[in-house]
């Protein structure tokens, strides 16, 4: 705590005491369920313009992997921040997305090298449940970001999970009103965005009564092993319309299994996430659609949010992203790296 002082941070101090004190009664977070919430766009409304960051503040990030597109792009978004303003950024991820130990060991190494401020976007729900504790005895504040969420964060950056799933159920609706078969390929078991995703999609779907859930199977966000799950469901179910994904990379899994088994034009394949071979794949006409998440965008709200807690900031306990399906028909107006651009055509949906 003496360096957090130290760096001319004393009202972020208080609120954060004030803040420990008040983790201890608050219930287990449900980030897409969480009445304490507010939308990305009314950071400014609400709160004012950015306060002034002191100088020689450090801010470092822990991810869930640098192997996969999403995860490198919310930590360009951090980055851009943290150029911006002239903040020290130290961003760090474990060797793939099922090294919870060693993604648990990063964090511990950046709680003791004196950051102000850290955030976490852990492999599970549970991994990183030790780091927070250190962090918040030694008084860090911490911020969970998208997507696994840690049960006592006290605040959390991230879209609504569930939507996900919601959005490509809907396009099933509306884009194949006879219904039929269709199968999710989960990704890592224990994890809530994957859990909710699979469940907006199937609760949905369910709900429209001319569809079928055949098969539902994780495949820890795996390409390969969303291609061979999705392979033996084409093979037990050939009259199979489609699939959701809980991540890209297993989307282009299945996309190559479709592709092999000769049913490109009769199955439609859903992923989540946005990453550029998503786009090109959507572009190609050989993935249906994904629901971008935009991470960049993701990664600029939660320094945001960080250090506007930092300063004192009451903010709620969720702040959520945006999200949209991205198909075809409005790739273009999603792809942009323009990311001013992006957040107006966002606002104006």
């Amino acid at each position: 705590m003496q360096h957090f002082l130290k760096g001319g941070l004393a009202v972020a101090a208080l609120a954060l005491t004030v803040g420990m004190g008040l983790a201890q009664d608050l219930a287990p977070l449900n980030s897409d369920a969480e009445p304490d919430r507010m939308d990305w766009s009314e950071l400014e409304a609400k709160f004012g313009a950015m306060p002034a960051v002191p100088a020689g503040t450090k801010v470092g990030g822990v991810s869930k992997t640098l192997t996969n597109e999403y995860w490198r792009s919310l930590g360009q978004g951090y980055q851009n921040v943290a150029d911006k303003l002239g903040i020290e950024f130290v961003y760090q991820a474990a060797q793939s997305e099922g090294d919870q130990l060693g993604q648990l060991a990063i964090a511990e190494t950046l709680i003791s090298q004196g950051f102000n401020a850290l955030l976490f976007s852990p492999q599970t729900d549970a991994n990183l449940i030790p780091a927070m504790e250190k962090a918040t005895a030694a008084g860090i504040p911490v911020l969970n970001v998208n997507d696994a969420v840690i049960p006592s964060a006290t605040h959390y950056v991230g879209n609504v999970q569930k939507g996900n799933g919601v959005n490509v159920a809907n396009w099933f609706i509306a884009n194949r009103p006879d219904g039929g078969k269709v199968a999710v390929i989960e990704g890592q078991p224990g994890v809530y965005a994957a859990g909710q995703r699979t469940a907006g999609f199937t609760e949905t779907i369910t709900e429209a009564g001319k569809f079928e859930v055949v098969a539902s199977v994780p495949a820890n966000w795996s390409r390969e092993e969303a291609f061979n799950a999705a392979a033996t469901i084409l093979q037990q179910y050939p009259d199979l319309i489609g699939f959701y994904a809980n991540n890209d990379g297993m989307a282009l899994g299945v996309v190559e299994a479709v592709k092999a088994a000769g049913k490109a034009e009769q199955v439609a394949v859903f992923g989540t996430d946005g990453i550029s071979d998503a786009y090109a794949a959507v572009r190609a006409g050989d993935l249906t659609g994904t629901v971008d998440s935009f991470p960049v965008l993701t990664g600029e709200v939660a320094m945001e949010v960080a250090l506007r807690l930092m300063a004192g900031q009451a903010l709620p306990r969720v702040v959520a992203t945006p999200q949209a399906l991205v198909t075809k028909d409005n790739v273009e107006t999603f792809a942009t790296s323009d990311i001013a651009a992006l957040r107006a055509a966002l606002l104006a949906q």
